[in-house]
C-alpha cells in the first residue's frame, strides 16, 4: 500500500518525513478507537499502518506457522538485539501450548526439547512451561488456544524495533515532549492547568506573583534553598546560618515557623523532601547529609561525606 515517496517530507525546516509522520498519525487514530478514519487515511494516502514485515509476521502467526515465525525473527535478529530470544520464547511458548490442546505431546516435547531449551531466557520461564507438560490442559485456561494468538502479536509488537513496529502512544509521546519543553522554557509559568495545543505555551509577565504577601525573617543570614513539599503543606527553607527552617502553609496561605533544624557546622546549601513528606533531607555543604522527621524533629540517620550511614535515635 506504500505509494508515498519516503523521502518527501514536510514542515518549513524539512525536518519530518511525511510517510513516518502519516503513520504515526494512523496509530493514533486506531489507539482512539477511530478505525475507519484511520482505513480512510490508509486508503487516500498510500500509507499503512502495518508495515510489510509486520503484515507478514501476522500471517504467520494467526496462521500458526510457527517455523515461519522464527525464520523471520531470526533474520531480523541483529535489529532486534537481546530481545530476539524472548521474543522467540514466546512464539514457541505458544507452539507447545496449541500441541498440548490438541493432545499432540509428543510433538510439544520434541519442541521443548530442540527449540525452547536452548533460548537464552529465564530458565524459571522454560521450567515452567516444562511443567505443563506434566498437567492437564483446560480448553479453558487463558494460556493455550488460537484465541491467544492477538496477543502473541501484541506483546511482539511490542518487542519490534522500529521501522518494523511503532512504540506505543508515539504522537501523545511527540505531543509531550513539545509540552514539557514549552512549560520547562517559560519563565513566568506558574498554571497547573493543562496547556493548550492550539498556540505555542508562554506565559506573560503579568502571570506572575509581584506583591510581596509574607516576609520570612526566621534565618539570620542568606537563604540559599526553599522547597515545597509534595502536598504543598510546608516549605523548608536552608540558610548560610547553618540551620534549615520548616514552616507551616497555614489555610490563608500565610506561613508560620513550626521547626528550626539544627546541627549542621556549615551552610546547609540544599533541603529535599520524602515522598510522603514525613521526612525532610538536609545538606550540609562539604559536610554531612542527615534526614529529619518533620513531626519529632529527630534525626533519622547521618550521613558523612565518604558516605558512611550511622543510624542516630
Amino acid at each position: 500500500m506504500e505509494n508515498q515517496n519516503p523521502c518527501e517530507v514536510l514542515g518549513s525546516k524539512g525536518l519530518i518525513k511525511k510517510q513516518e509522520f502519516v503513520r504515526i498519525i494512523l496509530q493514533c487514530l486506531y489507539s482512539l478507537g477511530y478505525t475507519k478514519s484511520a482505513s480512510c487515511l490508509e486508503l487516500e494516502s498510500g500509507v499503512s499502518y502495518k508495515s510489510k514485515e509486520f503484515q507478514l509476521l501476522e500471517s504467520h502467526v494467526l496462521n500458526g506457522n510457527w517455523d515461519e515465525c522464527a525464520t523471520f525473527l531470526d533474520s531480523i535478529r541483529d535489529m532486534l538485539g537481546e530481545s530476539v530470544e524472548p521474543a522467540l520464547f514466546l512464539v514457541f511458548r505458544q507452539c507447545v501450548m496449541e500441541y498440548l490442546k490438541k493432545g499432540e505431546d509428543t510433538l510439544a516435547l520434541d519442541v521443548l526439547r530442540k527449540r525452547v531449551s536452548v533460548l537464552r531466557v529465564d530458565r524459571c520461564k522454560i521450567h515452567g512451561l516444562a511443567n505443563t507438560l506434566l498437567g492437564v490442559v483446560d480448553d479453558d485456561d487463558g494460556d493455550v488456544g488460537c484465541d491467544l494468538r492477538g496477543r502473541l502479536l501484541t506483546d511482539l509488537e511490542k518487542m519490534l524495533p522500529p521501522p518494523i513496529c511503532l512504540p506505543g502512544g508515539r504522537l501523545e509521546h511527540l505531543v509531550e515532549t513539545t509540552v514539557t519543553a514549552w512549560v520547562d522554557s517559560c519563565l513566568f509559568h506558574t498554571s497547573a492547568n493543562p496547556v493548550s495545543l492550539y498556540e505555542d505555551h508562554r506565559c506573560g509577565r503579568e502571570q506572575f506573583p509581584t506583591t510581596t504577601t509574607q516576609i520570612l525573617t526566621g534565618h539570620k543570614n542568606e537563604v540559599w534553598f526553599v522547597q515545597f513539599s509534595n502536598n504543598g503543606d510546608y516549605l523548608a527553607s536552608s540558610s548560610n546560618d547553618c540551620t534549615a527552617i520548616i514552616w507551616k502553609v497555614q489555610e490563608n496561605g500565610k506561613l508560620t515557623l513550626k521547626h528550626t533544624l539544627c546541627g549542621h557546622l556549615r551552610a546547609v546549601s540544599f533541603v529535599a523532601w520524602s515522598p510522603d513528606d514525613t521526612k525532610l533531607l538536609t545538606c550540609g555543604n562539604i559536610e554531612v547529609l542527615k534526614l529529619w522527621d518533620v513531626e519529632t524533629v529527630l534525626t533519622l540517620k547521618r550521613a558523612s561525606a565518604c558516605g558512611i550511614v550511622m543510624e542516630t535515635s
